[in-house]
């Protein structure tokens, strides 16, 4: 039995590798002819697509630029047609108050407002929001 569990746990691993793989590849190749300032997430699992946005939302702040656009679907494609990456995107762009709406021109994307903050809170400068991302700011756990 230990044998057998030592195996699975060599192919777990070898899946997660490929996964992995997998998720850099599709985010690569939807990305390859984006602006700079657009980030297509199609594709990715919501674990695979959060640290993808992490890391456009901090290029995008060191740029300097006012927004970035996140291509996230309508959630055709998911089961029982229910968007997954919109709503954990949404979630992720609150837990740093970064306002965040939908395109009125495409309903899959989200517009993310990097000079503003969400309704009355306080508005954080870009040196804030680049601390809150590095994750120097203990409060804002991403669960």
């Amino acid at each position: 039995a230990k044998e057998l569990s030592n195996e699975g746990k060599c192919y777990q691993k070898q899946v997660e590798e490929l996964n992995s793989k997998a998720a850099d590849w599709i985010y690569r190749v939807n990305n390859v002819h984006s602006p700079p300032n657009e980030i297509d997430l199609h594709g990715l699992y919501v674990r695979e697509a959060i640290p993808r946005v992490e890391q456009a939302v901090q290029s995008a702040i060191l740029r300097g630029d006012s927004k970035i656009h996140l291509v996230v679907g309508q959630g055709m494609h998911s089961p029982d047609g229910v968007a997954k990456l919109r709503p954990a995107i949404a979630e992720l762009m609150a837990t740093y108050t970064l306002a965040a709406h939908v395109d009125p021109h495409n309903v899959g994307v989200l517009i993310v407002q990097l000079n503003e903050s969400r309704g009355s809170e306080k508005q954080l400068d870009m040196d804030e929001i680049q601390r809150r991302l590095e994750g120097e700011d203990e409060q804002c756990i991403i669960m």
